[in-house]
Formats: C-alpha cells, sequence, structure tokens
C-alpha cells in the first residue's frame, strides 16, 4: 500500500520512516508514529466549552429578569418557575433521543444545529409579547439545549487520550455553573441599565457568534484526523472507504452492571448539588438575614465552589488513577464522602464562620464526581454510541439531581422548614456511594465485555478485498 494522505487540518507528519516510504537504501523503513498536534483538541475543547457557557447563560438569564417580568406582566410565581421548569423537562424529555440522533447523523452538526436553535429561541424571548409567547420561546430553548451536553463532551473526549477523561470531563461540566453565575450577573446588569429584553438578546447574540466559529473551525474531517482510540493513543489508518463504520447495539449502554451503577452515582450524587444551587440564596436570605440581593452574591461564591470543584477534582483523579484505571471509582466514593460529612456536620452548626467553612468544603467536593462518573461511562461503552450513553447519564443526573433535588427540598421546606430540609439532603450521598461501590466491583468485567463486543462488532464489518 502506497502512504495515506495526511488529512487536512491536522499537523500529524510521515516521518521518513514512516510505512511506506523508502529509505536510500531502497528498503522500507520501520513504522513510526505520526505526530499529532495538540492545539487543535484544546481548540476544539475551548469552543465546545464557550458553547456550553452560552447554553447556560440562556437558560439561567431568566433567573436575573424575573422581577423584571413580575412588575411587566404582573406574572404569579407559579408563572415564573414554568418559565423555568419548561427548559428542564425538555432537557429531561428529549436528551436520550437527541444523543442517539446526533451518534448517527454526526455530531459537529448537531451542536451546531442545537447551539443555533437555542440562540435563536432566546432572541424570540427578547421579542415576545407576552406570558404565552415567552413560554413557547423557553420552550424552545429547552429543545436546543436538551442533548448538548452530552453529545459536547463526546466531541471533547474523542480527540483526548482515556487519562485525561476524568478531568475534562468534570471541567466540561462545571461549565453549567460558570455559565450560570455569568448568566446571571451579566443579564441582572443589561436588565438594569437597558431592559430585559436587551438581556435575552445579548445572548442570543453570543450564542450566534459562537456557533459561527464552531462550524467554521470543527469538522468532522478534523475530529477523525485527532480522534484518539479507546486502548491506544493514537488510531494511526483510517478504515477503508469499503468498510461500514463499526457499530455496535444500543442495548449495550444498559447491559453491563457497572455503566448502571455509574448512571445512578452520577445522577445520585447530583442531587445535593442541585440542591445547594438552587437554595443556597433563600439558606443565607432565611438564616443569615440577608438582602436578597446580598443573598444572592454570597450564594454565587458557593455556586463558583461547586464548578471549581469539578475541575480539580477531575484533575486529581486523573492523577490518581493513571496506572490504575479502577481507581476513578474510589476518587468519586470519596468525593462524595467528604461532602456528606462536611455538609452534614455544617448544615447541623450555628449560622457562623465554622458552617460556612464547612459548607464551602462540601461544595467544593458536591459535584466532584461528576468527571470521574462521565469518564468511567465513557470507558465501558463503544464509542460510536457514546454520545448516546453520556445522554443517558445527562438524562440521570437531572431526574436523579437536577430535577429532583430542588423539587424535594421544597416540599419537605413548606414542612419541616429550609433549614431542617437541607440538614436531610447530604444523606442522599450514601446511596451514590453504594452504587459507586457496586460498580468498581463490576468495572473489570464490564471493560472485557466491552472489549468482546467491540471485536466481535469488528469482525463482523471487516470488508472483503
Amino acid at each position: 500500500m502506497g502512504i495515506l494522505p495526511t488529512p487536512i487540518g491536522t499537523s500529524a507528519e510521515l516521518d521518513p520512516e514512516s510505512p511506506g516510504v523508502q529509505t536510500n537504501s531502497g528498503h522500507p523503513a520501520p513504522e513510526r508514529r505520526p505526530r499529532r498536534r495538540i492545539a487543535y483538541p484544546w481548540l476544539v475543547f475551548a469552543l465546545t466549552f464557550a458553547l456550553l457557557l452560552s447554553d447556560y447563560m440562556s437558560r439561567q438569564v431568566l433567573s436575573a429578569v424575573f422581577p423584571f417580568l413580575k412588575a411587566d406582566w404582573a406574572l404569579s410565581d407559579s408563572q415564573l418557575a414554568s418559565l423555568t421548569s419548561i427548559v428542564a423537562l425538555m432537557v429531561g424529555l428529549l436528551t436520550f433521543p437527541l444523543s442517539l440522533l446526533a451518534d448517527r447523523w454526526g455530531r459537529v452538526r448537531s451542536l451546531t444545529l442545537m447551539a443555533v436553535i437555542w440562540s435563536i429561541a432566546t432572541l424570540f424571548c427578547a421579542v415576545a409579547a407576552n406570558y404565552e409567547q415567552l413560554l413557547i420561546a423557553r420552550f424552545l430553548v429547552g429543545v436546543g439545549e436538551a442533548a448538548y451536553g452530552s453529545v459536547g463532551i463526546a466531541v471533547i473526549l474523542s480527540v483526548f487520550v482515556p487519562r485525561v477523561h476524568s478531568a475534562l470531563s468534570g471541567a466540561f461540566m462545571a461549565g453549567g455553573s460558570f455559565g450560570s453565575v455569568i448568566g446571571v450577573a451579566l443579564g441582572g446588569v443589561i436588565a438594569v441599565h437597558l431592559s430585559w429584553r436587551w438581556s435575552f438578546a445579548a445572548m442570543a447574540v453570543l450564542g450566534l457568534i459562537l456557533v459561527a466559529l464552531f462550524r467554521t473551525l470543527v469538522t468532522e474531517g478534523r475530529l477523525a484526523a485527532h480522534k484518539v482510540g479507546q486502548d491506544t493513543p493514537i488510531e494511526l489508518s483510517p478504515r477503508p472507504d469499503s468498510s461500514p463504520p463499526i457499530r455496535v447495539p444500543i442495548s449495550t449502554l444498559f447491559t453491563s452492571p457497572a455503566v448502571w451503577c455509574a448512571y445512578l452515582g452520577g445522577g445520585l450524587q447530583m442531587f445535593t448539588a442541585a440542591v445547594l444551587l438552587a437554595w443556597t440564596p433563600s439558606f443565607f436570605n432565611r438564616e443569615y438575614g440577608l438582602a436578597p440581593d446580598k443573598a444572592g452574591m454570597v450564594a454565587s461564591i458557593f455556586v463558583l465552589l461547586i464548578g471549581t470543584g469539578m475541575v480539580v477534582c477531575g484533575m486529581i483523579t486523573d492523577r490518581v488513577s493513571r496506572t490504575n484505571p479502577s481507581a476513578k471509582w474510589t476518587s468519586a466514593i470519596a468525593f462524595c464522602l467528604v461532602s456528606l460529612v462536611s455538609l452534614g456536620i455544617g448544615f447541623q452548626l450555628a449560622p457562623g464562620s465554622a458552617q460556612l467553612t464547612l459548607i464551602g468544603i462540601g461544595a467544593f467536593f458536591a459535584a466532584g464526581s461528576s468527571g470521574p462518573t462521565a469518564a468511567m461511562v465513557a470507558r465501558l461503552t463503544h464509542e460510536s454510541v457514546r454520545a448516546s450513553a453520556l445522554g443517558t447519564l445527562t438524562v440521570a443526573n437531572n431526574v436523579l439531581g437536577l430535577a429532583t433535588g430542588p423539587f424535594v427540598v421544597g416540599i419537605l421546606a413548606d414542612r419541616l422548614g429550609l433549614l431542617a430540609a437541607l440538614q436531610l439532603t447530604p444523606l442522599v450521598y450514601a446511596l451514590a456511594i453504594v452504587a459507586l461501590i457496586f460498580g468498581k466491583r463490576w468495572y473489570a468485567s464490564g471493560v472485557e465485555r466491552l472489549h468482546r463486543r467491540s471485536a466481535a462488532a469488528s469482525d463482523h464489518h471487516v470488508p472483503t478485498r
């Protein structure tokens, strides 16, 4: 065979000693791996992460304009809440089917379409004439955002080696916290100085600019050229055109007990993190007597701690699991345990510096298992269905954590008071820890099962010559 052409958009260089290259003596030289440009995968991460920030900025800017909508349209609190919940509802319902579609249709095209939909829908929010129109626009925001997180992280993980997957997953998922803070803060400033309509419009314009950059610089061809295999550092040669892509059945997303444990552990560990995101402003307002604006500012510090912890915990996990991949499970268990103890004790203390310190520690590790669980799901599922697998994890995160946590605490707070409800929520970490312990026990057999299925699928797709 001759030399395979270097794909456009990469800097993979074939050395004079590459396969098919003749030396001066006329004999073929031994094989040597091509070099990969490190910058391009990081460009993919940066642009995908920037769009995730836009995703959550468009979603959470609504919170900043609640007072203005209430005053202009005389909306009730339940109507305001419905404008928020409709987005979460669409994310929960559509993440899996849209992730599955993205695996088949093309992830770059899917991400581009998603970002265009939520950006234009956010622009519709800016021109809505009444509550009904705004509700429809928010419905479309949820449709656009539904599968972005799962498909986006699948794109990122495809161009990085597995040893950094936990850190990248944690950093990417932390973008939700950072985007929420930016959206609320920036949206509030714009609403005060211009109007609430300009708050939505600014988020929409930013999203459209970012999606244009993403579509220009990120392509399926370039991603394929920089693709990193599951078990090997680099896939050196593309599959011949005559060979169909290797795919495994969707059922493989659920046949491994270990991946079920990763789904459950990931979703349950988001329960308390979601409670902190939703209820810390009210906690500081009621327990510390802070005015709503000051309570929100203090709460934003803890939101940033949650996001920062997701990044740092992912980096810690990658370091401790460098030679032992199963250590990712141990790290996830440890992070849950630290939050369980810190928050469990912290919410029992009287208001003061000791309580704030413990709550801060608990917040830092509250979602620290997000990166490890995403990396474990990626490791236990075939690349051809990875976006669907991460979509399933996203559904678990939303159903078991992001949607359920704040709602359950609201019900408990009506009956027991907010502080008593917050004192109970860390106990959910115990359930997450149990799921993760069993996942670690079944991890090796799950990886072995994946290898067998991948080998069988590869044999089935071997082209005839």
